[in-house]
């Protein structure tokens, strides 16, 4: 009998190097108003904080975070983005916000909680989540 491997199974956190690396990347752009994205997924959950106009200054998701495989899709991973995004936008001297979501997965709202615990004020929030009118095209009739 070999020796037996004793290996430590982490609890579903994120990586904390990463996460200070991807704080100490804080754009030196500055804006009192600002547009928070949500896409959430089923598989990830994306974050982006752009300026009035729109142009993104900046973003993560749960994946840029470290979690992997299905544990990207969770709410408490995007809790994770939520808080990361919260604090550069402190950083970033925004004061308020209006939230734009995108998508039905399971983080949508964790995200949107995270964020707005961390003192910025939201002045909306809407759902742009594409929903087809007709849907694909039918299938022919069946003949028998």
């Amino acid at each position: 009998m070999g020796k037996r491997r004793v290996s430590k199974i982490s609890g579903g956190s994120a990586d904390s190097g990463k996460r200070n690396r991807a704080l100490a990347k804080i754009p030196k752009k500055r804006a009192e108003k600002a547009q928070l994205h949500i896409e959430a997924t089923f598989n990830n959950t994306k974050l982006s904080l752009a300026d009035s106009t729109g142009g993104v200054m900046t973003w993560s998701s749960s994946g840029a975070l470290g979690f992997s495989g299905t544990r990207k899709g969770t709410p408490f991973a995007a809790a994770k983005v939520g808080e990361l995004i919260g604090d550069k936008a402190i950083t970033m001297g925004v004061k308020e916000a209006t939230v734009f979501v995108k998508g039905v997965g399971p983080g949508r709202e964790s995200a949107l909680r995270a964020f707005a615990g961390k003192g910025v004020q939201l002045v909306g929030i809407h759902d742009v989540t594409p929903v087809p009118h007709n849907g694909p095209r039918q299938r022919k009739p069946r003949r028998v």
